[in-house]
């Protein structure tokens, strides 16, 4: 038998799981806060596989770029263009 590897994708989406299923613990108000985490995650967890091992690493990079992002008002009027 071999060994498994398991990419860092797949340790990010993992880790996405996880945090979806522990944002059920939290009260109501909460819950939607550790759901968008969770999207947040999945959202560069293929751009993260190149330059990152660690899925948790990448997992929180990708959370950081998207608050980054939020806060970020260029980014927020690109996005408004989008919308329109």
């Amino acid at each position: 038998m071999g060994r498994t590897f398991k990419s860092v994708r797949m340790g990010s989406q993992e880790v996405a799981q996880r945090w979806l299923k522990a944002s059920r613990a939290l009260n109501k108000d909460d819950q939607v806060h550790g759901q968008k985490l969770a999207e947040m995650v999945k959202m560069h967890s293929s751009e993260a596989f190149y330059a990152l091992d660690d899925p948790l690493e990448a997992a929180i990079f990708s959370v950081l770029i998207e608050l980054l992002k939020e806060t970020d008002p260029k980014a927020a009027k690109k996005r408004d263009d989008v919308d329109l």
